[in-house]
């Protein structure tokens, strides 16, 4: 689910607790958690609803300052969904990026980069940092999205963080490169 940054302070100090979407099945579920600039969420509660069952209160735990702007905002097709959601804290890869690698790190790590053919990717980030996403894969005569898939599991580990436009590589990164490329 992609929220828009207007409600991203909402969704950190908790007055943003509800979000509504149109789908044909549910993308979000119950118990699951994800990413979003500001942090975490998580997903407490997801149920089919209808517009008529909408309050104003949920309008504004919504982010909205009225039901009309709500409902507005929610034509289109699919079945109405409701979720309840909550912020479960910061993006942990933040501070992992800047946490320094143990030499029992770099071993599995280099293990890892191995198996997944991710060290030229992660080359090519820093020689390139801000390159966008097509550009990069295409110089590895890839697809876009299995190669944005590939940088997201180097994210996961803390070496790569997005730009605007782009990626570099974090200090995490930058070491394990350093000590690779030894």
């Amino acid at each position: 689910m992609l929220f828009p940054k207007k409600l991203w302070a909402g969704l950190e100090d908790g007055s943003v607790t509800l979000a509504f979407r149109r789908w044909r099945k549910p993308a979000a579920k119950e118990g699951s958690t994800q990413r979003f600039a500001g942090g975490i969420l998580a997903f407490e509660r997801v149920q089919l609803i209808t517009l008529k069952a909408i309050t104003a209160a949920d309008a504004r735990r919504a982010g909205f300052s009225k039901k009309e702007e709500l409902l507005k905002a929610l034509q289109g097709e699919g079945q109405l969904y409701r979720i309840k959601l909550r912020y479960a804290g910061p993006d942990t890869r933040i501070e992992l990026r800047q946490q320094p690698l143990s030499p029992e790190e770099i071993e599995g790590l280099k293990k890892r980069l191995a198996r997944w053919q991710a060290l030229p990717i992660l080359q090519a980030i820093r020689t390139h940092p801000g390159r966008r996403a097509p550009d990069l894969a295409a110089s590895f005569v890839k697809e876009t999205l299995p190669f944005k898939a590939q940088v997201r599991r180097l994210k996961e580990l803390g070496l790569t963080e997005s730009l605007r436009i782009g990626y570099q590589l974090s200090p995490r990164g930058a070491q394990l490169l350093e000590q690779l490329e030894r």
